[in-house]
This record gives C-alpha cells, structure tokens and sequence, in this order.
C-alpha cells in the first residue's frame, strides 16, 4: 500500500469508534437523499458502495435491492459496518476492506455505484469517476454526495491545512460543484439530479450513464 493510503487508512482506523457513535449532522438532507435515492433502486439490481463507512447507507438500502458490495479502506470501520449487518439481521452486503483503485476492473457490473462523503477524499478523482463509468451498465448509475469545498466559506478553507497539521484531517481536495459536474460530464455521464441545501452543504448528485 502506498505511504499516503497508508496514512490516510491508520487516519480513519483511528476514528472508527467516534465517527459510529457521532449523529449525523444534517439528519434532514440525509433522509433526503436516501427517499431519492431509492427512485433508483430496484430488487434485481447490484450495488456499489465505495468509502462505505460504517454501513449506514448501505444497510439502509440493502432491503430495496438484490446486493450490494460495500468497500472502505478502514478495517476498523469495516468491522463495525459488519458488526451492524448481523445485528440487523441482513445478508445481502459483502462489506470488504479496501479502496476504488484496488478493485478489478469490474465493467458493466453494476446497475448503481454510490460514493457518499468520499470523492473530495480521493486524490485522483478524474480516474475514479472515469472507473465508475466503466462499472456501471448501460443506463447505470452514479449517485454521490460530496463536499465541494471550493464552494464553501473562506473560514472552513482556511481550517483545514491546520488540521491536517495536526493530524485531525486526511487528504482533502478543493473544488467548486460546478467543476465535479464538468468531470462527469467529460466521462460520458449525464445529470440527472442535482441538489445542494446550502452553503457549506455537501452536494447531491445522480449521473447517468448512457443506454
């Protein structure tokens, strides 16, 4: 594993236990984007989830469709994540250890692929939007919720070089909503559902693929 995964890993393994426990901190927009979420959803249908988390989106959706792989490059949240499955009782979500550029190439596979608070983190982003694009089936699509820092205060810009100097933020990348738009655009995908509750918010997007 590269020295920057690495660190980024040892960064999350660290905060497992403290991001399970802490609320969500736009309940609201959560559930917002989860009911327009399973418009696109269907029973036969398999699932992508990378930067999976703690399970809680995937486990929320697994009922409304046939499986879904769920990946996180955190062990440590990768074992909580499992942890909630069996209490929940549900089976159809692989939760595996692991990043986007580390899965096979997996063309035309998947009917959704969903990347939630995930896409600023990466540090090649063009080349996982274009991976996603050669995952999905014709017609698939790509559902993401991303914080498009270049569109947020100066204050919160500002903030996180210092944190990162003391270790209290991985990677981030800065760019504005419009400019995630133009790169999916620019890897064959098409809006098909644009959304953001407001400053400082992460926005919501839903890219297709083409029939």
């Amino acid at each position: 594993m590269p020295v920057s995964k690495a660190k980024t890993k040892r960064f999350w393994d660290k905060i497992a236990e403290k991001y399970a426990k802490d609320p969500i901190a736009d309940e609201a927009s959560y559930r917002t984007k989860l009911n327009v979420t399973r418009d696109y959803l269907g029973p036969q249908m398999r699932v992508l989830e990378f930067g999976c988390g703690t399970g809680t989106t995937a486990l929320y959706h697994a009922p409304a469709v046939a499986e879904i792989d769920a990946f996180d490059i955190s062990d440590a949240m990768i074992a909580i994540a499992r942890k909630k499955a069996e209490e929940q009782g549900i089976a159809n979500v692989r939760f595996q250890q692991g990043d986007i550029d580390a899965l096979e190439s997996s063309a035309g596979l998947y009917d959704v692929v969903m990347a939630h608070s995930i896409l600023h983190l990466l540090e090649d982003r063009k080349s996982v939007i274009a991976k996603v694009h050669a995952m999905l089936k014709p017609g698939g699509v790509f559902i993401s919720s991303t914080a498009c820092l270049g569109d947020f205060s100066f204050y919160i810009r500002a903030a996180i070089p210092l944190m990162q100097m003391v270790g209290k933020a991985p990677h981030v990348g800065m760019f504005t909503e419009d400019e995630l738009v133009a790169e999916m655009e620019a890897a064959g995908f098409a809006i098909a559902h644009r959304w953001c509750p407001g400053k400082n918010k992460a926005a919501f997007l839903i890219a297709r693929k083409a029939e």
